[in-house]
């Protein structure tokens, strides 16, 4: 059996972690690719298996992106997985954006999975065969207030998955879309929005039902079997279905839920 090669950004902590977990477990080597090098290399250390890889980038820089796919065509020759995770928390409301907030959200959390995409595809292409994991957010399918440069981000990386799919259909390769709803990670780590969101943004992840393993495992389970749209917290396949089905009952419901929670409720 042939061994896969999987790539991950941010794979130091939260569910690129876990998902590099999963991978090795499944008998892959996995290139751990994190901002912070002792993360990645702790990641990689503590995989089972053999072959892996740490690497430090930034996924918002073009360069640094460039050196990862420069080692992994010299090392691997190719991936069969790229799981584009690497993003940063924003939030607040339109009115207390900043221009640089939208630049920085945007490079990391859209232009990041534009990056690993365009470099990794070709050859993918030419081998005909692949599989593109782009993490998104059940923040780009809600249309919720209060994260507007975070939810914007994440559902222009749902439409770029859409199209991309499209466009590689027939081609051996599959794509992915990860949308997660609030679960407990390290991500307000990386908190750069209005400091005033940031308990709200807490406090629906302490609010959570789900786990960052059952996330993961929920996750990777789907993967696997090639699901493109992946809703991996508990109450969001019932919330799209609502979106979907019925928006005005939707909407209101959205509201009111932002509302017990902005109380603290």
């Amino acid at each position: 059996m042939v061994q896969r090669r999987v790539l991950i950004t941010g794979a130091g902590s939260g569910l690129g972690q876990a998902l590099a977990h999963r991978y090795a477990r499944a008998g892959a080597r996995v290139a751990c690719v994190d901002l912070d090098a002792t993360r990645a290399g702790l990641t990689r250390a503590a995989l089972p298996g053999e072959g892996h890889l740490a690497m430090s980038a930034n996924v918002g820089s073009d360069d640094a992106m460039e050196q990862v796919h420069e080692r992994i065509a010299s090392e691997w020759g190719g991936l069969d997985v790229l799981v584009n995770n690497a993003g940063i928390a924003t939030g607040g409301a339109m009115v207390d954006t900043t221009m640089a907030e939208w630049r920085n959200v945007l490079e990391v959390n859209l232009l990041g999975v534009v990056r690993g995409c365009r470099l990794f595809l070709p050859g993918m292409i030419a081998a005909g065969s692949g599989h593109i994991v782009n993490t998104a957010s059940f923040a780009g399918l809600a249309g919720a207030p209060g994260i507007m440069s975070y939810g914007v981000a994440k559902a222009a990386v749902v439409a770029l998955s859409e199209q991309l799919r499209a466009e590689v259909h027939g081609q051996g390769i599959r794509v992915s879309v990860l949308c997660p709803a609030f679960f407990r990670t390290n991500l307000l780590e990386s908190w750069q929005g209005d400091p005033r969101m940031k308990p709200f943004a807490a406090r629906m992840m302490d609010a959570s039902p789900d786990t960052l393993e059952g996330v993961a495992d929920r996750s990777f389970a789907a993967i696997e079997r090639g699901e493109f749209l992946v809703l991996p917290t508990r109450s969001e396949p019932m919330r799209w279905r609502l979106k979907r089905w019925a928006p005005n009952l939707y909407f209101r419901k959205l509201l009111k839920l932002v509302a017990q929670r902005k109380a603290g409720h």
